[in-house]
């Protein structure tokens, strides 16, 4: 059954210290699967392609304080026991392989194998030009950063020789809990980056708009993952939705958004699919998005 989880309150006007403590730890007091964080690292001042796609607009003005997704997540693997604790998503090209590796690798420790690792290539030129990587790294670059990723994650000693990036041959650790990597899923929408992900063994983290969009993506996916030789199975697979759940029944409506009987019904979809984990970004209050998400758990254990 498809695991159920909330991103934190890192970001904008209900973004604290004590929201995201309050909120991690209600979400695992009512039996959330996971909580989520995303990576922004500034806000443009001018209008930007959103997602690189379509007309410039003005960027969300939540994105002018965002709290460090990493950083977050070690706080939170302290503070609490039980509940997953993942990136949806972070732009790993913005930092070099052997940090980004010790880091996620930390927090796995900190957390006793809890963290959920979504990485994803980044879009924003802003960021690469402020982060002093250059934009075309993405595509192959992006897929040698996760081997040296790896590299980094096996056993010692630690020795890559890539094209973009280079590990001398020593030690570096910690290791993640779980022999090779993390769990690690692949931001991916486009059929190249899905068939990446599948290829190098990694899951999925996509974004849901419609359902045959998210059907055609999953089968990509896992075509893709049989064909390069890895059980389609074994491969998480997590799905976000960028929309609230509430409770007025709304009629034209993305997947899993509208009243909480709306969304319970739609699960089953995930279910049938085998989604691991769906995650909402919601704009409401924290306060509020845990209530719904905790009737939520509630319809859904009785239907």
């Amino acid at each position: 059954m498809t695991e159920l989880g909330v991103h934190l309150p890192i970001s904008g006007a209900h973004a604290s210290p004590e929201a995201i403590l309050r909120a991690a730890e209600t979400a695992e007091r009512i039996g959330l699967g996971a909580v989520w964080v995303y990576e922004r690292l500034l806000r443009p001042v001018e209008p930007i392609p959103m997602g690189g796609f379509g007309p410039p607009v003005d960027s969300p003005a939540d994105w002018a304080t965002v709290y460090e997704a990493l950083e977050v997540l070690s706080y939170l693997a302290g503070r609490t026991e039980r509940i997953a604790l993942g990136t949806s998503v972070i732009p790993g090209l913005l930092q070099d392989p052997v940090h980004l590796a010790r880091r996620l690798a930390t927090i796995d420790r900190l957390s006793n194998g809890r963290l959920i690792a979504g990485i994803g290539q980044g879009w924003m030129s802003h960021e690469f030009v402020a982060s002093g990587v250059p934009m075309t790294r993405r595509g192959a670059g992006f897929e040698e950063h996760l081997q040296a990723m790896h590299a980094v994650w096996g056993p010692d000693p630690v020795r890559f020789d890539g094209r973009f990036y280079q590990i001398p041959e020593c030690e570096i650790g910690p290791k993640p809990v779980r022999a090779g990597s993390p769990t690690l899923v692949l931001g991916a929408g486009a059929p190249a980056a899905l068939e990446r992900a599948a290829r190098l063994g990694a899951g999925l983290a996509t974004v849901v708009f419609d359902w045959d969009m998210l059907k055609q993506s999953v089968g990509v996916f896992r075509t893709a993952a049989a064909a390069a030789g890895h059980d389609p199975d074994t491969l998480p697979l997590v799905v976000q939705v960028n929309g609230t759940v509430g409770d007025t029944p709304v009629d034209d409506r993305m997947p899993l958004t509208g009243s909480i009987e709306q969304v319970a019904t739609d699960l089953e979809e995930l279910d049938a699919l085998r989604v691991d984990h769906v995650l909402w970004f919601m704009e409401t209050p924290p306060d509020e998005q845990m209530d719904v998400l905790e009737r939520l758990l509630a319809v859904r254990g009785t239907a």
